[in-house]
């Protein structure tokens, strides 16, 4: 007799930013993987600006973008370990946030459901939810508001 298949558990992935609506994408995820034995996953894109005047400022604004972007997914993997007690899969990769999310869903199959947070500014929503909302339907996106309390996100969670 063979032993059953036991399924995976739910990865939730959040792209990490300077935004604050990513405080609440991280907290969301972090909860949801908490109370359904899930995982979580951590993106963050190094974009540095496009200078290509000289090659050696073009590398110092790399190297900075890329330490920035370190900064911002460890800060967020340190949230999700104290909610949840989860450590996370960190992906850093270097380009266009759109097209490194693609291909990150492309690249991992385990990955279940992107959590995004919506944009509470007048300018909409955000670039990622406007995207996924139209668009790319590769995986279940979960989209929290923006606005939501700590408390809230918990209950909902």
């Amino acid at each position: 007799m063979s032993e059953p298949v036991r399924e995976r558990p739910r990865k939730f992935l959040v792209v990490v930013d300077k935004t604050a609506e990513c405080k609440v994408a991280v907290r969301f995820a972090a909860r949801r993987a908490q109370h359904t034995a899930g995982r979580v996953t951590l993106l963050c894109v190094a974009q540095a600006a496009d200078f290509q005047q000289w090659r050696g400022v073009e590398q110092i604004m790399q190297d900075e973008a890329r330490q920035e972007a370190e900064s911002q997914i460890y800060a967020a993997a340190k949230v999700v370990n104290e909610l949840s007690g989860i450590v996370s899969e960190i992906v850093i990769s270097d380009g266009r946030p759109t097209e490194e999310l693609v291909s990150l869903i492309k690249a991992d199959k385990d990955i279940s459901i992107l959590v995004l947070a919506s944009g509470t500014a007048k300018e909409g929503p955000g670039p990622l939810v406007s995207m996924f909302a139209t668009g790319v339907q590769a995986i279940p996106v979960t989209i929290v508001p923006g606005n939501l309390s700590d408390e809230a996100i918990d209950a909902l969670a």
